[in-house]
């Protein structure tokens, strides 16, 4: 049993990570495009991703908030992960909505969709009063996924955990998601 909820969107299932997921996790996050978008070093394997697997789950037991696993409803396919990412970093903004899709699955919407589930989990069923998302400022795609969901550029800064370069902060207040 988890603390993590399963959810549902128009096509999508927004559900707890299981074993069996580990192949199609790691077959998305070692692809070109999200190793060069969220700097997956090269060395990290099938291990590091089990273990992101764990570490989404042990997040959703420890603090209620941590990323599904994404699964298109027609085919049943995962295609990637999304949620709401609350690390322990001194310099962390607060509760951040985050997502990373396998590339066949890019430019259908689908990142939108599930961001737009984990928005209102987080104001709905959290009570946040602000919600973040971190962007390196050259990852554009996402930027443009956190625009449509109404986030909005408000600090671009080194954090500590990635002390090469910068991320844009994105922020979307509770007060203006509900008007």
């Amino acid at each position: 049993m988890t603390a993590c909820p399963t959810l549902e969107t128009n096509r999508l299932i927004l559900r707890p990570f299981r074993d069996n997921d580990l192949e199609s996790y790691f077959t998305m996050m070692d692809t070109p495009e999200l190793r060069k978008s969220l700097r997956i070093p090269d060395d990290e394997g099938v291990s590091e991703a089990w273990t992101a697997m764990a570490w989404w789950l042990g997040q959703w037991e420890l603090r209620g908030t941590g990323h599904w696993a994404l699964e298109e409803k027609i085919s049943g396919s995962f295609i990637g992960r999304a949620g709401l990412h609350n690390p322990e970093r001194h310099d962390w903004p607060g509760v951040e909505v985050g997502w990373a899709l396998h590339p066949d699955w890019w430019g259908l919407g689908y990142a939108t969709e599930a961001g737009e589930e984990a928005v209102r989990y987080g104001f709905e069923e959290l009570g946040q009063a602000c919600l973040f998302s971190t962007i390196l400022v050259d990852n554009h795609r996402s930027q443009l996924v956190a625009q449509r969901l109404g986030f909005v550029l408000v600090d671009t800064k080194t954090l500590s955990h990635y002390p090469t370069e910068p991320h844009g902060i994105w922020a979307l207040d509770r007060e203006l998601w509900t008007a």
